[in-house]
């Protein structure tokens, strides 16, 4: 029977940062990541501004990043505005080159995994492999212990005709038909005819029609005066936005360690998962103890103070998504965007002061004072 320091369950980000940390820290240990579909990492695009990360983070994950910009635009019905900050973006298709080359014999892809212990996991072909420690990062679970909403995405990049002009990011572009719910379309120049265009919505259920959001894309790169040339590929995901939840029953029902989306472990309200991935794997490469029971401990230790932080973040998705009707979720974030600089990247790094917080609630609120507190203190979990 094959036996190994650790398993990484799921070769998505999370595990594979966690993997290439080890690999660089502790190169003594026998690593293995065990993938259900023949490619790892899958089609996605992860971004992050430069100001998530500590100075030590962004070191050694900077080589992984692909593409970087001086700052980003958001437009919204009353305003357009534009805001410094170095802005990342690493795609699984060249992240997945880098893991191959430095992990290759260490990864196993096209294996459906039967059922996953502390110390060992099944596969579908019989084949069972045993380990000190297992990290199960097979992506967001829906559960009764959290209430969501989710943010649902169509991207797609495509090679244009002739230059779309664009030297930065548009992270939110809110001018278009909000449809469902909040609606934007983000969309970064990878190069001087390159683009990927997301269609994204803040909605209530998964419930986005693909081939709706793809005539969306093309409805948009026509109203900005792109031509759509050659489609290169394209990226779907649901990301959970979380309203409330219940952090001990969440973590009862998880017997191993885990990472990623499957522990909770992404910014509330934009749905950002690299910053969390990068501490998570930094916190696990410095333990010294490498087994089951310290790998969970560290684990739900890490994820416990990130769900405390983001207390506050639930409380804003709680008025963005219930304090009034889905199509005027817009005014929410507009009113934010009118914010000091500085307290927006704030806010993107999870990292709000108290008096960012009572900025942010201040002045004319975007939605009826007594709808915002019945959606604060509504329950959602039993």
């Amino acid at each position: 029977m094959e036996e190994y320091d650790l398993i990484l369950v799921g070769a998505g980000l999370a595990n594979t940062l966690i993997a290439l940390r080890l690999q660089e820290k502790r190169p003594d240990l026998t690593l293995l990541l065990i993938e259900t579909d023949e490619q790892i990492l899958g089609n996605h695009t992860w971004s992050f501004h430069r100001r998530d990360l500590t100075p030590a983070q962004y070191e050694w994950i900077h080589p992984l990043v692909d593409y970087r910009w001086p700052g980003y635009d958001v437009r919204f019905p009353l305003f357009s505005r534009g805001l410094s900050g170095e802005y990342c973006s690493i795609t699984s298709e060249q992240l997945a080159k880098t893991v191959m080359a430095r992990l290759g014999p260490q990864i196993m892809t096209g294996c459906t995994v039967n059922s996953v212990t502390a110390t060992q996991v099944r596969i579908d072909d019989g084949r069972i492999v045993q380990a000190h420690a297992v990290i199960d990062g097979r992506g967001f679970a829906v559960e009764k212990t959290m209430s969501i909403g989710i943010q649902a995405f169509v991207g797609q990049v495509w090679q244009l005709a002739e230059p779309h002009g664009l030297s930065q990011p548009i992270l939110m572009d809110a001018t278009v038909d909000q449809q469902q719910g909040y609606r934007f379309v983000y969309t970064l120049p990878l190069s001087a005819t390159e683009l990927l265009i997301e269609d994204t919505h803040y909605i209530d259920r998964v419930q986005l029609d693909p081939e709706q959001a793809r005539t969306n894309i093309r409805d948009y790169a026509a109203s900005q005066g792109w031509q759509l040339a050659t489609l290169q590929r394209e990226e779907q995901g649901n990301l959970p936005i979380t309203l409330a939840g219940k952090f001990s029953r969440f973590w009862a029902t998880r017997s191993v360690a885990c990472s990623g989306l499957r522990a909770g472990l992404y910014h509330a309200t934009t749905g950002y998962s690299l910053p969390h991935a990068v501490a998570l794997a930094d916190e696990i490469a410095q333990l010294s103890c490498m087994t089951s029971p310290c790998l969970r401990t560290t684990v739900q230790r890490y994820a416990q103070k990130a769900w405390g932080r983001q207390r506050f973040f639930r409380i804003l998705n709680r008025m963005l998504f219930l304090a009034g009707p889905a199509t005027q979720r817009r005014g929410v974030m507009q009113r934010f965007y009118r914010l000091n600089a500085d307290l927006i990247a704030r806010f993107y790094a999870g990292q709000l002061t108290l008096w960012d917080k009572l900025r942010i609630v201040s002045g004319k609120p975007p939605v009826p004072v007594i709808a915002a507190l019945k959606a604060i203190l509504k329950p959602l979990i039993k």
